[in-house]
């Protein structure tokens, strides 16, 4: 009877939490902003009202008009299509490097723990070792090397990344690697690439999905503040974080639109996507 009373009683609070998870005002902010972003990175140059990189001299740091709305660059051109454009290149970057991190990292972790032994040990050291280099620090120094662009900083992030999820991950493996379901599928001879791919991934679904919305935030930042020291995307190119580089001598000119409005759609996109992935976090933690 007490068990019976349990179930009901954990089966009652995974309803609740998930309803208050559907229902949760911070949840509905965040997604919709995020579907916005996406949108936007995705038919950018088709809901660009004007050419985005044809400058015109004479509207420089020319301010909003009915036509143009966040007025013009320091190089005369629109900033609303500069932005329309921009989200493109600044969404791109941050969804490789997490998809890239992530993947690395979760094959890491869940090989470390179900391997356990000498192979843990190696790779625990190894990124014990990754630990010790910053992120930014890591992409500026590849961009150096390998010439300014998209491809090394997001190459070097993903690396940056990958230990922080493979140490989050392990974690949740050994805790699960020691479930008697693991240890029943065993005994009926199931493989372990099998038991890993169908049940113990998975389980840690809600995990990886949280910590791959908050590293998409972290990316944004990292990335910009790349492209903002000329080592990331190249100007005329259109990015949010070259935008706030181009146009920052407009702040003290008295002309700050251009520049906050680009810094403005890094900060609104990186919270909403942080604020995700808090929150199924809980959601996750709450359902088990």
């Amino acid at each position: 009877m007490s068990v019976a009373a349990g179930l009901a009683a954990g089966a009652v609070r995974r309803y609740r939490a998930g309803r208050r998870f559907r229902t949760s005002p911070a949840i509905v902010v965040s997604g919709s902003v995020i579907v916005a972003a996406t949108v936007v990175a995705v038919a950018g140059p088709l809901l660009a009202p004007y050419n985005p990189d044809l400058p015109q001299l004479s509207q420089y740091f020319f301010g909003p008009s009915p036509e143009h709305l966040l007025g013009f660059d320091a190089s005369g051109r629109d900033v609303m299509s500069r932005l329309l454009y921009g989200a493109r290149t600044s969404m791109l970057g941050p969804l490789a490097v997490t998809l890239m991190c992530m993947t690395l990292g979760s094959l890491l972790a869940v090989t470390a723990a179900w391997r356990g032994g000498a192979l843990d040990a190696v790779i625990s050291s190894g990124l014990d070792i990754l630990f010790a280099f910053p992120g930014i620090l890591l992409a500026v120094l590849a961009a150096a090397v390998f010439g300014a662009g998209l491809v090394a900083p997001v190459l070097a992030l993903s690396v940056a990344y990958t230990p922080y999820v493979a140490r989050v991950l392990r974690g949740a493996a050994l805790r699960e690697r020691a479930q008697l379901y693991v240890a029943a599928l065993e005994v009926q001879g199931a493989s372990g690439v099998a038991i890993c791919l169908r049940h113990l991934i998975p389980n840690l679904l809600h995990l990886i999905v949280a910590q791959a919305t908050t590293l998409f935030g972290y990316a944004m930042v990292d990335l910009a503040a790349i492209s903002f020291l000329g080592l990331g995307v190249q100007p005329p190119n259109a990015d949010w974080g070259v935008m706030v580089s181009e146009n920052q001598q407009g702040i003290i000119q008295g002309f700050p639109l251009p520049a906050l409005a680009a810094g403005i759609c890094i900060v609104v996109v990186v919270v909403a996507f942080n604020i995700l992935g808090e929150r199924l976090y809980e959601r996750g933690e709450a359902r088990q």
